[in-house]
């Protein structure tokens, strides 16, 4: 499964009534997501700042920057999956230009997930923004 535009996920998130059904189609995204293997998780791929484990690695392809990331929890698995909406497979200066505050506040997802949840969020962003930085 392809995972959807960072629009069609706003969509499809104020389509649904309540969040429960926002957090199960938030899982369900996350299990669009490939898993890393055993050997790709290893300390040096572990974002810093998260709750749970979370391992994130980083390729440039041409002008594009490819993330592939994985967690031991299922809703940090779907969390990624609406990062990555909003930043695999894009160039830095379209990383950097994005406005990740506007997205979360449109999905209105700081609200409904715990503060420890939204402080890994936020260094996960913050990984993808310095990577794309350095790019």
């Amino acid at each position: 499964m392809k995972l959807p535009t960072t629009s069609e996920i706003i969509d499809d998130i104020e389509f649904l009534d309540d969040w429960e059904s926002r957090y199960q189609y938030i899982i369900d995204l996350g299990k669009a997501l490939p898993p890393l293997t055993e050997q790709e998780r290893v300390p040096e791929a572990k974002v810093k700042g998260c709750q749970s484990d979370v391992w994130m690695h980083a390729e440039k392809a041409g002008e594009q920057l490819r993330f592939r990331v994985d967690s031991d929890a299922v809703i940090v698995r779907g969390l990624l999956a609406l990062v990555m909406a909003a930043y695999n497979e894009k160039s830095p200066g379209d990383i950097l230009a994005f406005d990740v505050d506007q997205y979360f506040l449109t999905l209105d997802l700081e609200r409904h997930i715990s503060p420890t949840r939204g402080n890994g969020l936020r260094a996960i962003v913050g990984k993808i923004r310095e990577l794309a930085a350095a790019a």
